[in-house]
């Protein structure tokens, strides 16, 4: 494969086995990247929790393969993109599967690799690295997972607490008196989202005024998720269409679209990854919607899933784990970032857990976005560690 970063970089096709307890359920094949520095190097295994369609860019690079001059063995999360099965069947859909699909690929790359392991992943990406470590303790020797959640429920209450305290009072202010002014504005802002939509070529299961409802709800998440400056929200005065255009710029109508590509998260996160909920109570006058509870079954899940039922059974996992054993594992958190209110626990007596949180940070909180003293006593510690 081409590539400007690495010396060599290859695609592999790994078999798996839909159902790691059940090999008669049949196969899939996994999407692999690998990019090469040399066998005597250290190796990130990346959990991606998405597609990994990226990976294979030329330009593609990861920030702990720069700073500790490692190989990379990237591998697409089970059920995104080209590591579909075939026929779809999301019972195999599982967090338990996707661990061993990991172990799979460990195991054998180091036959290759056998220095020192540090998995990786962010977002759900980091998810699944922290779930990956709670199943397979040792099959790597550090794991540094960024900005992942534990949520303990579907719509795990954490996160609308913490959206009541982000910021200064003046910021919620300002953003809640945006919300409320889009709301107020409906019947001028329905015909601009009808012609968003269709040259968008959105469509969705509920009605346009109801799929208002949930971009102006789901926006203060969007806006402190990415670390959008306040100072971005229009004028209350200003026209309407600029108003609406700033919404699309942070919670746009394709999330709730059926067009919306995360169908497969969406499972998972009904299944055992939970999710967030909305706060209606501030805006039930101006709604369409008289309750936003179950959303994530209503607009996102695909048809096929069929009646998936919630369980926090890999919740008690992780932190079960995380609680009895103290692993050599960085976690990486952004301040004002909403995925924070369900980060991992601060235990207390942990020598080599660790929990970094980047003052003011967001979803896009890594290693090099720390300050510069932090970003010292992290890339020190895993380096400890690489000896």
């Amino acid at each position: 494969m081409e590539t400007t970063v690495y010396p060599e970089k290859y695609l592999l096709r790994f078999t798996q086995q839909l159902d790691h307890s059940t090999p008669e359920a049949g196969a899939f094949t996994q999407r692999v990247v690998v990019c090469h520095k040399g066998i005597d190097r250290p190796t990130i295994l990346v959990t991606e929790g998405y597609g990994g369609a990226y990976a294979q860019h030329p330009d593609y690079k990861d920030e702990l393969s720069e700073l500790f001059d490692a190989n990379v063995v990237f591998v697409e999360h089970r059920y995104f993109l080209e590591s579909t099965p075939e026929p779809l069947d999301w019972k195999y859909l599982t967090a338990e599967n996707s661990a061993y699909d990991l172990h799979h690929i460990t195991t054998t790359m180091k036959q290759l690799y056998p220095g020192k392991w540090i998995s990786t992943g962010i977002s759900k990406g980091g998810q699944t690295t922290t779930l990956y470590r709670a199943y397979f303790p040792d099959d790597v020797d550090i794991s540094v997972p960024y900005v992942a959640p534990l949520n303990r429920a579907l719509e795990d209450p954490r996160h609308l607490s913490f959206l009541r305290k982000i910021g200064s009072r003046a910021e919620r202010k300002t953003i809640a008196k945006f919300q409320h002014e889009i709301l107020k504005r409906k019947s001028e802002i329905i015909p601009l989202l009808a012609e968003y939509s269709e040259q968008h070529s959105y469509t969705y299961r509920i009605l346009l005024e109801e799929v208002l409802d949930y971009c102006v709800l789901e926006y203060p998440f969007a806006l402190w998720q990415w670390g959008t400056s306040i100072n971005t929200i229009p004028s209350l005065k200003d026209s309407t269409k600029v108003l609406f255009d700033h919404l699309m710029s942070i919670s746009s109508p394709d999330y709730f679209s059926e067009q919306q590509p995360y169908g497969s998260f969406f499972v998972q996160a009904a299944r055992e990854l939970g999710y967030y909920p909305y706060d209606t109570k501030p805006f039930r006058k101006k709604l369409s919607i008289t309750s936003a509870d179950g959303y994530l079954h209503k607009l996102m899940l695909p048809d096929s899933a069929g009646e998936i039922e919630y369980s926090d059974a890999l919740y008690r996992k992780v932190y079960q784990f995380l609680q009895d054993n103290d692993p050599k594992m960085i976690f990486i958190y952004g301040e004002n970032d909403p995925w924070s209110a369900t980060r991992v626990p601060d235990f207390k007596n942990k020598k080599n857990l660790q929990i970094y949180i980047e003052p003011g940070g967001s979803h896009r909180a890594r290693i090099r976005t720390m300050p510069e003293a932090t970003q010292k006593k992290i890339i020190e510690q895993i380096s400890s560690w690489l000896q």
